[in-house]
């Protein structure tokens, strides 16, 4: 029912034009129920409480994700923002994949590590290969072997932190 309901609430409030129809509530409806089949049936060995993390270590979880949403990774995002309009501006480029093994063990936090560093400007990531080595394309390889935290700067050691 949690599902259900927060999904129909995301719903109208991505769809909120000024005013609410019949029409564009059954839509809603409709597409929450969907949500809710899906994720019923992809979590039906672990209830959508504990896949929320709401246990007493959970709490603890969400509060640190949300202050690295809004410290960390804020930072890193304006700072990138600044340092890719310079770039953009004067023309100082010099792109570049490199390698770099984050040691993270769970495919969430290689894939929160991955998703932090492509919504940064001037960095991609390309591939994770089996051994869980990142291969990102950067804006600015300054040297043919960079640090973990010239390529990301504190993401990889958040997602070890939130993730393992």
């Amino acid at each position: 029912m949690t599902v259900f309901v927060l999904s129909f609430l995301m719903f109208l409030l991505l769809s909120f034009d000024g005013g609410l129809t019949i029409q564009g509530a059954v839509i809603g409806a409709v597409l929450a129920f969907v949500v809710t089949i899906v994720d019923a049936s992809l979590e039906r060995k672990n209830p959508t409480l504990r896949f929320l993390g709401l246990g007493k270590s959970g709490i603890a979880k969400w509060a640190n994700l949300i202050y690295y949403t809004f410290g960390p990774f804020a930072v890193g995002l304006y700072q990138s923002n600044i340092d890719m309009t310079k770039r953009i501006i004067f023309g100082n480029i010099n792109p570049g994949i490199v390698k770099f093994h984050p040691m993270l063990r769970t495919d969430k936090g290689k894939t929160f590590l991955a998703d932090s560093i492509t919504l940064t400007p001037g960095t991609l990531t390309i591939d994770i290969d089996d051994e869980g080595y990142f291969y990102v394309h950067w804006i600015d390889v300054a040297s043919a072997t960079p640090t973990e935290e010239q390529i990301c700067g504190p993401f990889a050691k958040w997602a070890r932190r939130l993730f393992g």
